[in-house]
């Protein structure tokens, strides 16, 4: 156990063993007991998205407004208001606990926030169902030539949506239903029902990054074309990208593979 030297006044020490003989211990003990307190939180959990900390302080400018806030909310709501807005008396609670500075109360202001979903979070989710848009199309497409994608893989690169258990992927989910609420994404919106209503059960993300890691191989190796259709995805890059759904560890070798490098492969088996 480490030892530590700390040197004070010695009025502050008398005060330090007045109030450890009040508590009946030893001055060490007591001293000990303060810095422990201090350092070791009786119970922090774990930070999680999806659980907006609360402020552990405010200025009195911000607790000025949300107080008035508040007091303003309390006159105007009807007198049988009882809804998430609370009533009368719960707004008036809650500009008392602003203004007497209560600061182990103000998680009530943040009750229900979320944390923030990145910008970042947000443009990978839009990476994804843009992706999964062209997939759709390319789909689509595939089947007005005559040449139908088989059902299996047009299963596999299905839009399934995010894990509503998982609080990031949840949080996405939301952000998910929130632009196809403004008729974004309308095309994928029979493969969000289909799946649950966009609830795959299972975390996704790491699934999707991989597939979109494997889409943008493919149009970066490319040439720029522009034509309507150069942007749509040929039946062998479709099953690239459905093959990027599995983890490299736990594919065969084979699936991994290019179409040509398997003709070759073949071609040196049957001895041609």
């Amino acid at each position: 156990m480490a030892v530590l030297n700390v040197r004070v006044d010695d009025h502050i020490r008398d005060q330090l063993r007045a109030l450890a003989d009040a508590e009946g211990v030893t001055l060490s003990e007591y001293v000990r007991d303060l810095v422990l307190a201090a350092v070791v939180p009786v119970y922090q959990p774990d930070p999680r998205h999806g659980d907006e900390p609360p402020p552990e302080s405010m200025r009195t400018i911000d607790r000025q407004v949300l107080s008035l806030l508040h007091r303003i909310l309390a006159r105007v709501l009807p007198e049988d208001a009882n809804r998430e807005d609370g009533d009368l008396e719960y707004q008036l609670e809650r500009a008392a606990i602003l203004e007497e500075g209560f600061a182990g109360e103000y998680w009530l202001e943040v009750a229900g926030f979320r944390t923030e979903l990145s910008s970042r979070q947000c443009s990978r989710v839009s990476d994804i169902l843009q992706m999964f848009r062209i997939i759709t199309f390319s789909i689509d497409h595939q089947r007005a030539k005559g040449t139908p994608v088989g059902e299996g893989l047009a299963s596999q690169l299905e839009f399934r949506g995010f894990d509503h258990n998982d609080p990031l992927e949840g949080h996405m989910a939301s952000y998910v239903a929130y632009q196809m609420k403004n008729d974004a994404w309308s095309e994928l919106r029979p493969q969000v029902e289909r799946h649950d209503r966009g609830n795959s059960h299972s975390r996704m993300l790491d699934v999707y990054a991989r597939m979109l890691a494997e889409y943008r191989r493919v149009m970066d190796g490319r040439k720029r074309g522009f034509g309507r259709h150069d942007y749509l995805l040929t039946p062998d890059e479709l099953r690239q990208i459905a093959d990027a759904r599995v983890h490299p560890s736990n594919r065969r070798v084979t699936h991994a593979m290019p179409s040509d490098a398997l003709r070759t492969q073949k071609n040196v088996t049957d001895g041609g």
